[in-house]
């Protein structure tokens, strides 16, 4: 009787009871899939936050609170972490204000510039600046678009002309001399930009219309 007592005391003692309520709880939340009320492994809290955060408004304060966290952050790896700043820019306003700052970073900046398409696209957008800046210009000025265009003819035919006679005065020279594969073959692709340079010029002239199409992006890149 007295071992009886004792292990009836044992099986209803608080921390017992505790002990057995959880695993209750955490079999029927394994079960069933609901939310337990109080959640104790690191899946059972993701699933109370989870659903904590069903509401908009309350998963945008929980998400800024969360990356705010160095640490956080710092755990994530690099391409979570670029997939996030992804999801995060996705607004033009935001990735502007994102991208001006981050290129305000010296380093960030050169490892940025290094590559070839990111260049190409900042100076365009450089070109378009300015274009947009001589167009409200020429608006408030009709004058200037006048003198831009002698400038902009006689630059064409200075072009042309100093192609022209920088050939007439190196391909005689060529004579008697020789040149490696190598050397031959970076020649041809310098005269096979300039051909397709003046492929685009012609019909520039001719329609006005000076898109460049992919291919010939390419080619006057060097690429």
């Amino acid at each position: 009787m007295g071992g009886g007592d004792a292990a009836g005391q044992r099986a209803f003692c608080p921390v017992c009871r505790r002990q057995w309520t959880v695993g209750v709880e955490l079999h029927r939340s394994a079960l069933v899939g609901q939310q337990v009320d109080n959640p104790v492994s690191a899946e059972e809290k993701v699933r109370a936050v989870k659903d904590l955060t069903r509401d908009d408004c309350v998963a945008e304060q929980v998400t800024a609170s969360l990356l705010a966290r160095p640490v956080t952050a710092q755990s994530m790896s690099a391409a979570e972490r670029v997939r996030v700043v992804k999801e995060l820019t996705r607004d033009d306003e935001v990735a502007t204000s994102v991208t001006s700052e981050l290129l305000q970073r010296p380093r960030v900046a050169r490892q940025a510039m290094r590559n070839d398409d990111v260049r190409f696209t900042v100076n365009r957008a450089q070109f378009d600046n300015s274009e947009q800046a001589r167009e409200q210009i020429r608006e408030r000025m009709p004058s200037v678009r006048k003198i831009e265009h002698a400038m902009e003819y006689l630059d064409l035919v200075g072009s042309a002309h100093q192609y022209v006679a920088t050939l007439g005065w190196l391909v005689p020279r060529l004579r008697g001399q020789e040149f490696s594969d190598d050397e031959r073959e970076t020649i041809r692709r310098s005269i096979a930009r300039v051909r397709g340079a003046v492929d685009w010029l012609e019909p520039a002239l001719e329609t006005g219309m000076v898109t460049l199409d992919e291919q010939l992006a390419q080619l006057l890149k060097g690429e």
